[in-house]
């Protein structure tokens, strides 16, 4: 219900409170407004628990289509299609382990090119000067 509303706007809110009210009537109105949200919470609790007890079963069939829209809310594109092609892995290449300064990810490879990470591959010698590079007899 208040998942908008910050530290700094609570404080904001108190800090007028003490203001509007002063400092003699706010604790009074901090607790009238504790009982008023207890009050509300326990209605809300009572009729939910008639509901279930006077549809029974049918109370679980409706409640599943409201969660299915609950989750409706909180839709990101990216989520979907990760879940959908990964079956929910948020990282399927291995490339969180690469980022937070791990040396080797669990698959054992460095994941930048695949070599372990112990192997380095070795750069091959420049060319001298008029040297002609190595034909490959695969490329015929």
């Amino acid at each position: 219900m208040f998942e908008s509303v910050g530290w700094g706007e609570i404080l904001v809110l108190i800090i007028a409170g003490l203001f509007i009210l002063g400092p003699e009537r706010l604790p009074e109105a901090a607790s009238w407004l504790a009982k008023s949200l207890r009050k509300v919470r326990d209605f809300a609790t009572g009729a939910k628990e008639q509901l279930r007890e006077e549809m029974g079963p049918e109370f679980d069939q409706l409640r599943k289509p409201l969660e299915d829209l609950r989750g409706l809310r909180n839709f990101d594109p990216k989520r979907v299609v990760t879940q959908h092609l990964f079956d929910g892995d948020a990282d399927p290449l291995g490339l969180k382990s690469i980022t937070n300064g791990s040396s080797t990810p669990a698959n054992g490879t460095n994941g930048s090119n695949g070599y372990l990470a112990g192997q380095t591959q070795s750069a091959p010698e420049p060319l001298k000067p008029g040297e002609r590079p190595p034909i490959d007899p695969d490329a015929t």
